[in-house]
């Protein structure tokens, strides 16, 4: 039995999407789906069970050993959320008590972390797992400090030779974009985003630099088709005695321009740009410039390509925005 926590969400969606075609199971989805079109991300596979948070502790007694593996994608995702204990309660202890149940189960456990916890990319992007490197990491908002947090305590437990799960993987997703993600309002991928726009004859509006080492639009990021990061997760998988905390991104940062442009192409349009200014509420705590550090997961043996921006983002727009089923 796999389990896969966050499973209706986007990345949670795609995975369960990979795990079926691979034919591995019984797949397990722990989320909530609520009001809306969530439920749609899950509605073409053929699951085993769908439980809430708030049921897995009694799904884990009664059927904890039939569990191989963990993948632990859920989690309140937004950078904007305001509530640091609901941050906390849902990213940290949730995560920290799923890593103590695996540990004693002798169950695999691959977890989220995330980019965020690089926060202004000061310090650089480089996976460094050591108490050490970790401590020098300064996040901007509590989505960002609840995966540090988690990743420090994970770091501690390692060091002080406490219990563990067989494996145990943590991986720093960096931009992702793809399909299932539309359920996700303001948080969506900026691909999902400008793409209604666009399409509605409208250009598609960037945020302008308020930096005079950026142009307008010239701000980087490091964007990962998701699945690519189906990928990886398949190849932990496959590979259980890969352990560690790993940058999930492509290695290479592209720019928003670059974006807008490879959207324009996909749609078959002449590319239209405006810029906005940038938000007060995010000045200060706008990521100029994110690029994933990879060769920590190269060197532990992942050698496949990552997907191009341009041929990312076809896919997007033509395999499903453009589609009148635009989901995996």
């Amino acid at each position: 039995m796999i389990i896969v926590t966050g499973g209706a969400g986007f990345i949670g969606s795609n995975l369960v999407a990979g795990l079926e075609q691979r034919g591995l199971g019984p797949l397990v989805v722990v989320d909530r789906l609520r009001q809306g079109d969530k439920w749609r991300n899950i509605a073409k596979r053929n699951l085993h069970d769908l439980v809430t948070p708030e049921q897995l502790p009694e799904f884990l007694d009664r059927h904890g050993d039939a569990v191989k593996v963990i993948f632990h994608m859920g989690a309140i995702s937004a950078t904007t959320e305001t509530d640091a204990d609901l941050v906390v309660e849902n990213n940290f202890r949730l995560t920290l008590d799923l890593w103590s149940w695996c540990a004693v189960a002798g169950v695999r456990l691959i977890y989220a972390s995330s980019a965020a916890t690089y926060g202004d990319g000061a310090q650089g992007f480089d996976d460094e797992s050591s108490a050490a490197a970790l401590a020098r990491l300064r996040p901007l908002n509590p989505y960002g400090w609840s995966k540090h947090l988690l990743d420090r305590r994970v770091r501690a437990a390692l060091d002080q030779g406490a219990p563990r799960p067989p494996q145990h993987v943590g991986l720093k997703f960096f931009n992702v974009y793809g399909p299932n993600e539309y359920h996700k309002g303001g948080m969506r991928s900026v691909p999902a985003k400008l793409y209604p726009q666009i399409m509605g004859g409208e250009p598609a509006r960037l945020f302008a630099s308020d930096r005079a080492d950026y142009a307008d639009g010239g701000q980087v990021r490091d964007f990962v088709w998701v699945g690519d990061t189906v990928d990886v997760m398949l190849w932990l998988y496959d590979n259980p005695g890969v352990n560690g905390l790993f940058n999930l991104g492509t290695g290479k940062a592209r720019s928003w321009n670059d974006l807008a442009h490879a959207l324009f192409a996909a749609a078959g349009l002449p590319p239209r740009i405006d810029y906005i200014p940038m938000p007060n509420h995010l000045k200060g705590k706008y990521q100029y410039y994110t690029q994933a550090d990879m060769a920590r997961l190269r060197a532990a043996g992942y050698d496949r390509p990552f997907t191009e921006l341009e041929e990312g983002i076809r896919r997007y727009v033509q395999d499903h925005m453009g589609t009148a089923d635009p989901y995996v």
